[in-house]
């Protein structure tokens, strides 16, 4: 965590933000209360502490190309630092996985992995097995239906504003 202190004012910052990537200095101002100077300047000190990360456009990727969204169980075989640090190369260096999650519990990763389809999957799997990255066990789950993907953190809720 940052040692920025964050004020009502930087969370209606944050909260307009992840609504609207695109929205303009002036809008922003408006919708938080502020002058546009004093918005801005704290815009940047937001993201030069690291808090705003990036900007990014949310795609309808099904009316550019037919793919196949699947989940991935894994546990490594081995649990050393190394063991570890080989896997997340692996998984970091493969455009097709979007998403990683080191977990507790009975497994160490949970993957997101985006093909063409099911046979491209399985074939970036095998190149992982193959690459001897260190999976002993996978499980794999086809998503069949997206029920909600909301990229929009609660940030109220989170910082003790609401349930």
């Amino acid at each position: 965590m940052t040692d920025l202190k964050l004020d009502p004012i930087d969370l209606r910052i944050l909260a307009e933000i992840q609504r609207d990537g695109r929205i303009t200095k002036l809008a922003l101002a408006d919708r938080v209360g502020l002058s546009p100077t004093p918005c801005w300047v704290r815009l940047r000190r937001l993201e030069q502490a690291g808090i705003v990360i990036g900007y990014h456009a949310r795609l309808a990727l099904r009316q550019v190309t037919p793919f196949a969204m699947v989940i991935v169980e894994v546990t490594l075989g081995a649990h050393r630092q190394s063991d570890f640090d080989r896997f997340e190369r692996a998984v970091r260096d493969e455009p097709h996985i979007v998403s990683c999650w080191s977990v507790g519990g009975g497994l160490d990763y949970i993957l997101r992995v985006v093909a063409r389809d099911v046979d491209a999957y399985q074939r970036i799997i095998d190149r992982l097995l193959e690459s001897e990255v260190g999976i002993d066990r996978y499980f794999t789950y086809i998503v069949t239906r997206t029920v909600k993907d909301e990229p929009v953190m609660p940030l109220d809720a989170l910082m003790g504003g609401g349930e």
